[in-house]
């Protein structure tokens, strides 16, 4: 390692001072959550600030806050520091080869995942699948997930990733609102209230131009933060929605929902399974996703 090489490599225990001064807020509670004094914690800080040349806290008397420049540094150094601790911990302690944290959406997760498990465990018993909500694209270096779900294009950084089906959406309407509106034709729908998923306000617009008809303004048009939400005011009679087909899969099944017009919105989106690109996988992650890939290729 050359001179320059150990001039951007600051000494490990000024790092973890920082990292813990910056994480809560405090000298002392720092010094309390690394077994340091207040002392050594404030001396690590001053030695890295010297050593690259720049404050890091604004200090006012007792109280120190996290200056711009600390919060560049502790974003950036935060995930090395913690795929330091993970990689760390899998050799004194190595993680169970059967077990896959799994990162997905949590209508992903309810409506379709949730369903199909115990499939995988007949198929799989030893396989222990643990989900967690999650609707951000994180870096798999500073979370604890072997393996993520999320919509849209496979464009997760730093992964790579399996293609499990592309988003179909369609109307729907409960059937009494169907018959209470005389919905026969796609010119109906511009009669009723139409709502809209908060993220996908442009929804019924692209949809009735399908059509060569004008849709309402969409800021006017009422939303929903999640899907799930907009099927149950949509099956209480509230008004239409356009909701990918999967999600209400048992509404359409039990005719609490249906949909009036075989006429999906063309989406440009697909559902994926994101891995971590150039990490060796679990066992455990490349049976489930052989296993995921045959449930998917049933997808209608």
């Amino acid at each position: 390692m050359n001179h320059d090489d150990r001039r951007r490599l600051p000494p490990m225990s000024m790092l973890h001072g920082f990292e813990a001064a910056a994480r809560l807020g405090s000298f002392s509670r720092a010094a309390e959550a690394i077994g340091l004094t207040q002392g050594a914690v404030s001396r690590h800080v001053a030695n890295l600030e010297t050593w690259l040349g720049t404050p890091l806290f604004d200090r006012n008397g007792r109280r120190v806050t996290l200056n711009a420049a600390g919060s560049r540094f502790l974003d950036e150094i935060a995930p090395a520091l913690a795929a330091i601790r993970r990689a760390t911990g899998r050799l004194i302690d190595p993680e169970p080869e059967h077990v896959i944290e799994l990162a997905v959406l949590p209508g992903f997760g309810m409506r379709w995942l949730a369903p199909r498990l115990p499939r995988l465990s007949r198929r799989h018993p030893e396989l222990v699948v643990n989900l967690s909500a999650r609707t951000d694209i994180f870096d798999f270096a500073g979370e604890p997930y072997h393996a993520a779900i999320h919509v849209g294009a496979p464009d997760w950084p730093s992964a790579d990733h399996d293609l499990l089906f592309p988003e179909h959406v369609v109307p729907v309407v409960s059937p009494t609102f169907r018959e209470l509106h005389g919905i026969a034709k796609p010119r109906d729908l511009l009669r009723v209230p139409l709502l809209v998923q908060s993220a996908r306000r442009d929804a019924w617009t692209r949809w009735f131009a399908l059509f060569g008809l004008d849709a309402p303004d969409p800021l006017t048009l009422p939303s929903l933060g999640h899907f799930l939400m907009l099927a149950q005011s949509v099956k209480a009679g509230g008004g239409a929605a356009l909701i990918p087909s999967f999600l209400v899969q048992p509404e359409l099944d039990a005719g609490d929902l249906v949909v009036p017009f075989d006429a999906p919105l063309s989406e440009d989106r697909s559902y994926w399974l994101a891995y971590p690109k150039g990490v060796r996988q679990p066992i455990a992650l490349s049976r489930f996703r052989a296993w995921l890939a045959e449930e998917c290729s049933s997808q209608p």
